[in-house]
């Protein structure tokens, strides 16, 4: 049932009631990456650690320059691929270390398979990081396609990243490693929790569909923005997907009743759209892209969307998707789009789901 209210939920009383392209922040990436190798150090280069860290433990993201002005889904395909596998690392750290040896050699006594290693802890974190979002990383890449994405927490968490850069800078104030214990402690102690919260709403979500006489195929939560209190969860029957929001913690469960859209059907939807063209091929990459989370968008004709993402979570108001031209030649591509607009409204609605209010 739609609407913009919620339901109180304990599991004692559950049948009473009834009842953006998403990157990890760079200081996210930056600040672990530094983390992981000022922890491994030698006092006399907790500084030199940290620096070198923080710059590779960024640089993956660099596939970014991967892209086409006249295929717009190229980045889609290359953004978390070769540079985000776990057998790309050691390649990784090399590309880091090398230019970055020859900037500091002159002035430190550091040998260049100190740097190597320093660069590389560094760089290794970051697909990692990746994985524990929303948007899907290869991880296994050659081997595997599959986009992995465990769902612990949102791309940007001030809640996560704030202590992190605190023990960090510690460890540079005073010169030691200790400090960056305490920030590794802690980025386990917030991805477990986030794995609790999750774990949580997937069980809401699972006991909604029951309530509702759904038979779930699948069902997944995601955290929203910037926090693991409020998340979104998602869905999916034969035909639909039903994306709804709940507010999890400790023994108190809010949800947010959400919103129901029809899944992508082409002969449906998109009658004229011919399978050899390459308007479909590129329906296929959004597909796989979106881990088949994709419907027609109820409020434009030929757009497909992703209903993974929105700025509220019990909504389905996509961040992005694309769009199709009936009059394109076979060799044209589909155009993708973003939404950027949230308003005022919005915002005030989500911070009431942050702060828990009924």
């Amino acid at each position: 049932m739609p609407g913009n209210y919620s339901v109180l939920l304990r599991r004692k009383d559950w049948k009473k009631n009834g009842s953006f392209n998403l990157n990890m922040d760079p200081l996210s990436q930056g600040i672990i990456g530094a983390a992981l190798p000022q922890a491994l150090s030698r006092e006399k280069h907790v500084a030199l650690a940290t620096m070198l860290g923080f710059l590779s433990g960024m640089a993956a993201d660099l596939d970014i320059v991967i892209r086409s002005d006249f295929d717009p889904l190229l980045f889609l395909e290359y953004h978390r691929q070769f540079t985000h596998s776990i057998l790309f690392i050691p390649l990784g750290g090399a590309l880091c270390s090398l230019p970055l040896y020859f900037l500091i050699r002159r002035r430190n006594d550091i040998s260049f398979l100190r740097v190597y290693f320093y660069c590389t802890a560094g760089y290794s974190t970051h697909a990692l990081l990746d994985a524990c979002t929303t948007y899907g990383t290869l991880l296994w890449w050659p081997f595997s396609e599959e986009r992995i994405a465990w769902n612990l927490v949102s791309v940007i968490d001030p809640v996560f990243t704030l202590p992190i850069v605190v023990f960090v800078l510690l460890g540079l104030a005073k010169n030691t490693n200790q400090y960056a214990y305490l920030a590794l402690v802690w980025v386990l102690v917030y991805l477990s929790l986030g794995l609790v919260q999750r774990d949580g709403a997937v069980e809401i979500a699972n006991r909604l569909a029951e309530y509702r006489g759904h038979k779930s195929i699948k069902v997944e939560a995601k955290p929203s923005f910037g926090n693991i209190l409020v998340w979104k969860t998602i869905y999916s029957t034969d035909s639909d997907f039903y994306v709804d929001a709940v507010r999890i913690w400790w023994d108190k469960e809010i949800l947010y009743e959400g919103e129901k859209i029809s899944k992508l059907n082409i002969k449906r939807d998109l009658p004229w759209l011919e399978s050899h063209t390459q308007q479909s091929k590129d329906v296929e990459r959004f597909e796989w892209f979106s881990n088949g989370y994709i419907a027609g968008d109820p409020d434009s004709k030929n757009k497909i969307i992703d209903v993974r993402y929105s700025h509220i979570p019990n909504e389905v108001d996509a961040l992005w998707g694309i769009s199709l031209n009936e009059d394109a030649n076979s060799h044209e591509h589909v155009t993708y789009w973003t939404s950027r607009n949230l308003t005022d409204e919005k915002k005030s609605r989500f911070w009431s789901m942050i702060k828990g209010n009924d």
